[in-house]
């Protein structure tokens, strides 16, 4: 069934992509100084969030098609895992996110945000190697 594999590959590009920036992005931005971190941060967060929405969307959606062609839970269960990255950036990350935004100058503090918003970022990592897995189970 087709959109349970495209379920399937849509959380996987989305857990890739939450990977590399938590052991790739991540990292090599926090080694510059703080004004370029925060300069370096901004951007790279809206392009991030143009990929990354779109895709969590399209996974619960795929999921939930899965699910009412199969009547197969799991299907379902991954399409919530992934669906859950929105309330996760809106209320745990977003606040953050909106004060990085705000800043003009950066400062210690800035780096502190950002090292936050990266252990906050690995939440939704989790969450989308969490919808994998369960999507790679379900199909098996």
């Amino acid at each position: 069934m087709l959109s349970g594999q495209l379920a399937l590959v849509v959380a996987a590009v989305f857990a890739g992509a939450a990977l590399y920036v938590n052991v790739c992005e991540q990292p090599a931005r926090l080694l510059l100084d703080n004004q370029a971190l925060l300069m370096e941060w901004k951007p790279a967060y809206k392009r991030g969030t143009l990929m990354q929405a779109p895709l969590a969307i399209a996974g619960f959606l795929l999921g939930f098609f899965a699910w009412l062609q199969t009547g197969n839970l799991g299907w379902l269960i991954g399409g919530v895992l992934m669906l859950a990255n929105w309330p996760v950036t809106l209320f745990g990350i977003m606040p953050t996110n909106r004060s990085l935004m705000a800043t003009e100058t950066a400062g210690p503090e800035t780096r502190s945000m950002i090292m936050k918003w990266g252990s906050l970022h690995s939440i939704r990592t989790t969450l989308g190697f969490a919808a994998t897995i369960v999507f790679l189970w379900t199909s098996a």
